[in-house]
């Protein structure tokens, strides 16, 4: 896997992968960006919350639970000193469907947090990860 940043002036830049797909990145306009992108701590957010719940969802598509709606977010605390790592996650699971097996969504994060997501291997590592699960049902 490869990426790479190419610079656009100030503190904007523009992210690729191997994929081509190309991704915004600046910084706030206190730290002298003009706020037009993703800061860089941002995107390893979505890349943890992106990568458990593409874990979970396919697992619960195996297990063959009917799921309507489905959200993962993740509330996260920095260091107050630089480098302002993360030092705690939780990671919310919001799971709606029909007739939707409590123990099988368990276990789909379960998974996804001890055997799948490298994300989550790799920062909890530095951070405490938590995670709670939401389960509703679809109307």
């Amino acid at each position: 896997m490869e990426s790479k940043v190419v610079w656009k002036g100030g503190m904007a830049f523009t992210g690729s992968s191997d994929s081509g797909y190309l991704i915004p990145l600046d910084a706030k306009k206190k730290a002298g960006g003009q706020d037009m992108g993703f800061q860089p701590l941002q995107l390893f957010a979505i890349g943890l919350v992106g990568c458990t719940g593409m874990d979970v969802i396919s697992i619960l598509k195996k297990k063959r639970q009917e799921v309507t709606e489905f959200e993962v977010s993740a509330q996260i605390e920095l260091a107050e000193e630089h480098p302002k790592v993360f030092t705690k996650i939780l990671i919310g699971y919001k799971v709606t469907g029909k007739n939707l097996d409590r123990e099988a969504v368990e276990r789909a994060v379960e998974l996804s947090e001890t055997r799948y997501c490298p994300a989550q291997a790799m920062l909890e590592k530095a951070a405490e990860i938590n995670h709670k699960i939401i389960i509703e049902e679809a109307d």
